[in-house]
C-alpha cells in the first residue's frame, strides 16, 4: 500500500517499443515517488526518454512491466475508462504551449474542466475565479487568450490545471515558449501553488536555473530514474 503522501509511485516500471527488427527500452525497472507538496524537475537529453516517462506517470501510456500507483491507487488493472476517469480527477496538465480554447475566455477555460466534471456553473466560475486571483491575474479573467500576454497565457492554463484540485501536476517544458523574466514568474507562482494546494509536481525543463529551485532534481540514465547530481553527464 503506498503511503497517503505518495501522490505518484512507479515500482519497477519497464517501457520499450519496437524500432525495425530491435527493441528499444526507454525504461527499465524504474522506481520514483513524488509526495504531497513537493515539485521535482526532471532533466534529460532529448531522447532519453522524458516524454515516455510523463506520459507513464499520466497514464496516457501503459508500462510493459511494473506498477504505477496515482493517488495510492494501483492503475495496473484498470480498463481505459477508468483510467480515463481517475485522470480526469486526479491528474493535472500543463504544456509548453498553453493550448486555451480561443473563443473562450480566461475564467471560462478555467472553468470548463470543472464543467466537464459535472460540477454546476456558478460554483466553478467561483472556484476559477479564485484561482486566477491567486495567481496574479484575476483582473484579466473576462480576456481571451488573444488579448493577453504569453505569461498571463500559461498562468490561464496552470488554473485550468488546478482547477478539479488534482493530486498530481505534470508540466512539460511549462516555461519553454518564455522570456527568461517570464519565465522566472510563471515558475514562481507554479511553486507557490503546489506548495499551497499540497499537490505533487513534475515539471519537464531544460531550464537548469528553475530546476535548481525545484526540491529534488531528476533525469534518466540506463532506463532508470536517478538524482540528477549522480548521473554527471546524462544530466546536461
Amino acid at each position: 500500500m503506498s503511503s497517503p503522501s505518495k501522490r505518484l509511485e512507479l515500482t519497477g516500471v519497464s517501457r520499450g517499443f519496437q524500432s525495425g527488427e530491435r527493441e528499444l527500452k526507454v525504461l527499465s525497472g524504474a522506481d520514483f515517488a513524488i509526495h504531497s507538496g513537493e515539485l521535482v524537475a526532471m532533466v534529460a537529453p532529448s531522447g532519453a526518454g522524458k516524454s515516455t516517462l510523463l506520459h507513464l506517470c499520466g497514464l496516457l501510456d501503459r508500462p510493459d512491466a511494473g506498477r504505477v500507483s496515482v493517488a495510492g491507487m494501483d492503475t495496473s488493472a484498470l480498463d481505459d475508462s477508468e483510467l480515463s476517469t481517475l485522470r480526469g480527477q486526479k491528474i493535472g496538465f500543463v504544456y509548453q504551449f498553453h493550448h486555451l480554447l480561443p473563443e473562450f475566455d480566461a475564467r471560462e477555460n478555467v472553468m470548463m474542466p470543472q464543467l466537464i466534471s459535472g460540477l454546476d456553473k456558478a460554483t466553478a466560475a467561483a472556484r476559477a475565479q479564485e484561482l486566477l486571483d491567486y495567481l496574479g491575474i484575476g483582473p484579466r479573467a473576462s480576456h481571451r487568450p488573444a488579448e493577453l500576454s504569453g505569461g498571463e497565457q500559461q498562468r490561464v492554463a496552470i488554473a485550468r490545471a488546478m482547477a478539479n484540485a488534482p493530486d498530481l501536476l505534470l508540466a512539460d517544458e511549462p516555461t519553454g515558449n518564455l522570456d527568461p523574466q517570464t519565465s522566472d514568474h510563471v515558475f514562481q507562482v507554479l511553486l507557490a501553488l503546489v506548495r499551497a494546494a499540497g499537490v505533487a509536481a513534475l515539471i519537464a525543463t531544460h531550464n537548469m536555473e528553475l530546476a535548481a529551485r525545484a526540491d529534488r532534481v531528476i533525469t534518466l540514465a540506463d532506463g532508470k530514474v536517478v538524482p540528477a547530481e549522480l548521473a554527471g553527464s546524462h544530466a546536461a
